[in-house]
């Protein structure tokens, strides 16, 4: 390891970085993952981790992160309002969101760090389009549809949520809202997805990498303990500010922001790739 001089600055980055996911977890029902990844992607990167896992390691480590952080975020959301929070909704995907993100788990094992880093820059680009684009009034329907619809697009937000490293809150917040649903039961439910997703999506990555060469010290699979540890408590901090600000302020301005964002590293990420 670099000596504690050295990784200082990327701590701090580190830590920075927790303050932002852990708000987001609250205020959109999302485990902060789509900030934590390319984060993780370029310190990784500065401290001389292979480029062959990095990218691995980066949405492993970021999913372990979410575990806590979209747990606290539930709770916090059922304290504040125990009726926004879809129950039956989280209840008829208890299988179908970790049986995506396991299926992720095991596309992601497969895949080099060029096809993951392009996989989330697609899926970034689409979801920012989608922020930008998005009216509240945009509806396929008066209620959310039944199964087997249902159980497949649960099983499609564990997939893509999986290979983002994300709780799988923005892609919920699409599905329940273009069906009906407010924006506020929406990110409520969307904070107990992201444990659906989160959970699994942490064993899925250790095994993935479990035995491959070129990990830091103090990864178990691809999933990486020291920044585990330094980013768990401060998301856990600022998640409940998050979920307050959810239930008072228009998440319009916040969108179009956090789909520049996803825009940015979604460009990043190409360049990193075919420049």
């Amino acid at each position: 390891m670099p000596p504690l001089a050295d990784l200082l600055p990327f701590i701090a980055a580190l830590l920075a970085a927790g303050v932002l996911a852990g708000l987001l977890a609250g205020l959109f029902g999302i485990g902060g993952g789509a900030i934590l990844v390319p984060i993780f992607f370029h310190v990784f990167g500065l401290l001389g981790i292979s480029d062959g896992v990095r990218m691995h390691l980066a949405l492993g480590t970021s999913l372990a992160i979410i575990v806590p952080t979209s747990i606290r975020s539930f709770m916090e959301h059922r304290k504040k309002n125990a009726d926004a929070v879809d129950i039956d909704l989280l209840k008829g995907w208890i299988i179908a969101v970790p049986l995506g993100t396991m299926i992720a788990a095991v596309v992601a094992a497969w895949s080099s760090s060029t096809e993951l880093r392009i996989i989330f820059a697609v899926i970034s680009l689409l979801l920012a389009l989608r922020m930008i684009f998005n009216r509240a009034s945009w509806q396929l329907g008066d209620d959310l549809p039944k199964n087997p619809v249902k159980f497949l697009v649960g099983t499609g937000i564990g997939i893509l949520s999986g290979l983002m490293g994300i709780g799988g809150g923005v892609m919920n917040n699409t599905f329940m809202t273009l069906y009906g649903r407010t924006i506020h039961q929406a990110v409520a439910t969307s904070s107990g997805v992201g444990v659906l997703i989160s959970l699994p999506g942490l064993i899925g990555y250790v095994w993935g990498g479990w035995g491959e060469p070129g990990l830091p010290p103090f990864s178990t699979g691809y999933i990486n303990w020291m920044a585990v540890a330094l980013l768990i408590p401060v998301t856990l901090l600022m998640a409940p500010y998050g979920a307050r600000l959810a239930h008072a302020l228009s998440k319009r301005q916040l969108e179009f922001g956090f789909a520049l964002f996803l825009v940015g590293i979604s460009i990043q990420f190409f360049l990193s790739v075919f420049a």
